[in-house]
């Protein structure tokens, strides 16, 4: 029998996993052949939003916009890449003076492509690289089609633990720690 798998990486999530393993860079197609676990690769899904850009940007946030526009662009051109663009909602003031933005969109893209592709039994795996436990449903119904479930996760701080009902749910749980990332370097 054959498996097949398709990949669901939380873009937010990772960031703050990367930043929290000292802004580790890395290869995003050996970060997918790691997933994939030598299943036969259908494809990679990335969620993310660009970053916020007021109505009269200043040069810095024109470039961090543009660079994150060229990495969008460059993954959707890696092999069964496909970059889903949730939107940024403003949230208010934080407490600092900041304004709060929250992505919209991308739990429900990912649940929803996940769900898609196990009732149509276009995958017999799926790999999950999140921490949010929003997306125990779609997990749900995944596995009662026959997917099996793995996770990637860190295990690093509260903001990148994952829930421990997403943890109990999964059918296998990969830590992302500094031996993981260092297989996926970027050269």
């Amino acid at each position: 029998m054959y498996s097949r798998i398709a990949l669901f990486i939380d873009g937010g999530y990772l960031d703050h996993v990367l930043k929290w393993h000292g802004k580790a860079k890395i290869d995003y197609s050996k970060l997918a052949q790691q997933m994939a676990q030598g299943h036969l690769l259908l494809r990679t899904y990335y969620y993310h939003c660009l970053p916020h850009q007021s109505s009269y940007p200043s040069l810095e946030e024109k470039d961090y916009f543009s660079h994150a526009q060229r990495f969008f662009k460059r993954l959707n051109r890696l092999g069964s890449f496909t970059v889903r663009e949730g939107k940024l909602a403003f949230r208010g003031i934080d407490e600092r003076g900041f304004p709060v933005f929250e992505q919209k969109r991308i739990d429900v893209m990912l649940a929803t492509d996940l769900v898609m592709h196990s009732t149509k039994k276009l995958i017999t795996h799926a790999a999950l690289l999140t921490g949010d436990s929003d997306f125990l449903p779609a997990l749900q119904i995944a596995q009662s089609e026959g997917v099996y479930i793995t996770l990637y996760y860190s295990d690093g701080n509260d903001e990148i633990r994952p829930h421990d009902e997403l943890l109990d749910l999964v059918d296998d749980r990969k830590v992302i720690d500094a031996e993981f990332l260092h297989s996926i370097r970027r050269e």
